[in-house]
């Protein structure tokens, strides 16, 4: 049975999912995702778990290490393989979808497991929205980039964080319930643990790179 579409979501809903290989979704709003996307692009290691839950993926990307035989056999021909070592294999599904031009992708799956996976895997968000729109969407809420000055919708009391991935960014936010005001990021972690007051959030910086994360709680 399908989920049902969330009373909320920030952003608009994309037809093309990109799944990881951290921990599988189990929160209705990931798997929603998850069942309504057109194309799913899975990393190598994650096919096993798509499979099981049963859907099957329409492209595998990644160096193929961690995929088993049985499904290298079954789904070889939508197998897109990279042996480069420079980029991890989230890196590699996000390079094929900017290939085939898909403009928008949520991201699922990508944190959980080894918790340096998933600090990888949060801090390249914002360079996979250089090249096109990409979300992260796990169990507990949502991380969206911001390149520039940006408005995002959120509900009243909503818990949310920010995060600068540049030093020595300046930030003014509104819609917030502890004010921002020109706040200078000494730190990555300078404007966490806030909460919106309203239906919208406005951020404006001149220089850098942000994540907003919204939590679902």
């Amino acid at each position: 049975m399908m989920p049902k579409p969330p009373s909320f979501f920030p952003v608009p809903v994309a037809p093309v999912v990109v799944l990881a290989n951290g921990d599988f979704p189990s929160h209705p709003i990931p798997l929603f995702l998850l069942e309504q996307a057109q194309t799913i692009v899975c990393c190598d290691g994650a096919a096993q778990k798509l499979t099981a839950y049963g859907k099957e993926p329409d492209y595998i990307a990644g160096d193929m290490d961690s995929l088993a035989p049985e499904l290298f056999e079954r789904f070889r021909e939508r197998i897109v393989s990279s042996s480069c070592q420079e980029t991890n294999d989230l890196t590699k599904a996000v390079h094929l979808c900017r290939q085939k031009g898909y403009p928008h992708i949520h991201i699922l799956g990508a944190t959980g497991g080894r918790e340096d996976h998933t600090i990888a895997n949060i801090s390249l968000l914002a360079d996979y929205a250089q090249s096109l729109r990409a979300d992260m969407i796990t169990d507990r809420g949502i991380f969206i980039p911001l390149l520039g000055e940006q408005e995002i919708a959120t509900r009243p009391d909503m818990q949310l964080s920010v995060f600068s991935l540049d030093p020595d960014v300046s930030l003014q936010a509104s819609g917030l319930k502890y004010p921002i005001d020109n706040l200078r990021f000494d730190s990555w972690w300078t404007g966490s643990l806030n909460q919106a007051t309203g239906d919208r959030c406005s951020f404006k910086f001149d220089k850098g790179r942000l994540l907003v994360f919204l939590s679902w709680a």
